[in-house]
């Protein structure tokens, strides 16, 4: 059980220090800024659970978690994130 939970969780918290570094580097002034850390933390379960199918299937290497995870969480908030709507001046 331990060895599906500690990297799980590993991977969880890799996920929400990504999303929290997204919102970092994102525009200031952002509603909800509670939705990238939860949002990277949903990419991070995502791709452990990606990555776990991966190698069972493929063999596929360690490496490929992190990368995963920055992935996801990059084209969740970015290019297939939520569309918001800006305030028309």
């Amino acid at each position: 059980m331990l060895d599906l939970l500690i990297p799980l969780s590993l991977s969880a918290a890799f996920g929400a220090l990504v999303g929290t570094t997204f919102r970092l580097f994102r525009l200031p002034g952002r509603e909800r800024p509670l939705r990238f850390p939860l949002v990277g933390l949903t990419a991070g379960i995502t791709a452990f659970f990606l990555h776990l199918l991966l190698n069972a299937v493929t063999g596929a290497p360690a490496w490929l978690l992190p990368v995963l995870v920055i992935l996801q969480v990059w084209l969740w908030l970015g290019p297939l994130g939520p569309k918001v709507d800006r305030p028309r001046d």
